[in-house]
């Protein structure tokens, strides 16, 4: 089942997150992230923007959200996309399904485009992107790093 996310939803997602914080250079974040700061987070993006997640038997177990592209006033209908899934449930659909349910609220909102950054290399993030209709137009070089080496970063958009 896919539903809007809730605040009481910060600790499962951090449970997700914080597996990539820590053990992937998926995310550029270096320390996990801490209930409470997740709780600010989700709440500061439901104000405007949509966010939900994939419960499976009263557990969650992915979640997707969309959030500014950037701060300038001109870039108020394009946002950037973000999409976890449970280290354990991955290969599953959940995330073809969430991003699915996700572009859909965005293009009720009057998005005109998603653009999802994906450090590589991710054979899985990019696969799942390209079958959604998102279609590669940058990377950049050594933009990041973490765990003492440097990453790529990757840029798909969509136009919704």
């Amino acid at each position: 089942m896919i539903r809007p996310v809730e605040v009481k939803d910060a600790e499962a997602i951090c449970n997700i997150y914080n597996h990539y914080v820590e053990n992937t250079t998926i995310t550029f974040e270096e320390q996990a992230v801490a209930i409470d700061d997740m709780r600010e987070r989700i709440s500061g993006i439901i104000i405007t923007l949509p966010f939900c997640v994939y419960e499976d038997n009263n557990r969650v177990t992915g979640y997707a959200y969309a959030a500014k592209w950037r701060a300038r006033s001109a870039y108020k209908y394009t946002v950037e996309t973000t999409v976890y899934i449970d280290k354990e449930n991955t290969g599953k659909g959940i995330g073809t399904q969430l991003y699915q349910r996700l572009l859909s609220e965005l293009k009720d909102k009057g998005i005109h485009r998603a653009i999802g950054g994906i450090a590589l290399p991710n054979e899985s993030s990019v696969a799942l992107h390209e079958k959604m209709g998102f279609e590669k137009v940058a990377e950049f070089n050594e933009v990041g790093y973490k765990f003492e080496r440097w990453i790529n970063v990757g840029y798909w958009e969509y136009r919704i």
